[in-house]
């Protein structure tokens, strides 16, 4: 798989500077030529229970999925609601017989084989899922999702942050915001990334990672990086 030349720093920087929703399907367009795969979705479910979803499935397909009210039995909604961390599909369970009429009926539609789900978890119930799918075998996939995986997580966060920011009703915050860089880390962080992951991930030194964390933590007002990731959480200034 062959990755395209626009690169994903660019994208998100616009996705930031948007002011609408369409600005995810703007940016999802782009990405999924980036990451030259044959779909891209994001979907949440807001704090008042309203369903979002913006994305590159076949609009055939997205009638057809509500139509038969597919959600109940889709082994990637179940499976991913019960999980905090990346999901690719081939580790779901698609055992039994309505499950597979299910995968067989959407790869007839354009699904791909392969999948893979970022659940998203925000303040107030919010819940929300990134996916890239595409058609390949195991083994190309495999080596996809292990060279993309830090980047699409990353993504997928950037993605919850800008529908966060059209949430009605949301609360003010009550801390000084952080900046983008103090999010990506901290957002790592709460991943579960080591320093030194956050610091790859992110093209920065050690050093410049520490100087974000430190800013972050004073801006909390948490004792430690711990104290933190707890205190970003619970103010919705990130989301895992």
């Amino acid at each position: 798989m062959v990755v395209a030349n626009t690169t994903v720093e660019e994208v998100l920087a616009a996705l930031e500077q948007a002011d609408t929703l369409e600005s995810i399907q703007d940016a999802i367009l782009k990405l999924r030529e980036h990451f030259n795969v044959d779909n891209m979705v994001y979907h949440w479910v807001d704090s008042a229970g309203e369903q979002y979803g913006y994305g590159t499935y076949p609009l055939d397909w997205a009638a057809r999925y509500q139509e038969q009210n597919y959600i109940r039995i889709d082994p990637v909604i179940a499976g991913c609601y019960k999980r905090f961390h990346p999901v690719d599909w081939k580790k779901l369970d698609w055992s039994s017989k309505a499950v597979r009429a299910f995968q067989t009926e959407a790869i007839a539609y354009g699904i791909g084989n392969q999948g893979y789900s970022i659940p998203i978890r925000g303040p107030n119930g919010q819940f929300a899922l990134f996916t890239v799918n595409h058609t390949c075998d195991d083994d190309t996939w495999e080596e996809f999702t292990e060279t993309n995986r830090r980047e699409l997580i990353l993504i997928a966060h950037y993605f919850n942050q800008k529908a966060l920011e059209f949430e009605p009703n949301r609360a003010p915050e009550q801390s000084q915001p952080l900046s983008p860089r103090e999010i990506d880390a901290m957002t790592l962080l709460a991943i579960g990334y080591s320093r030194a992951q956050v610091a790859e991930t992110l093209s920065i030194s050690e050093h410049t990672l520490r100087v974000y964390i430190e800013s972050a933590r004073f801006k909390l007002g948490a004792s430690n990086t711990t104290h933190a990731v707890a205190r970003a959480l619970s103010r919705g200034l990130i989301v895992v």
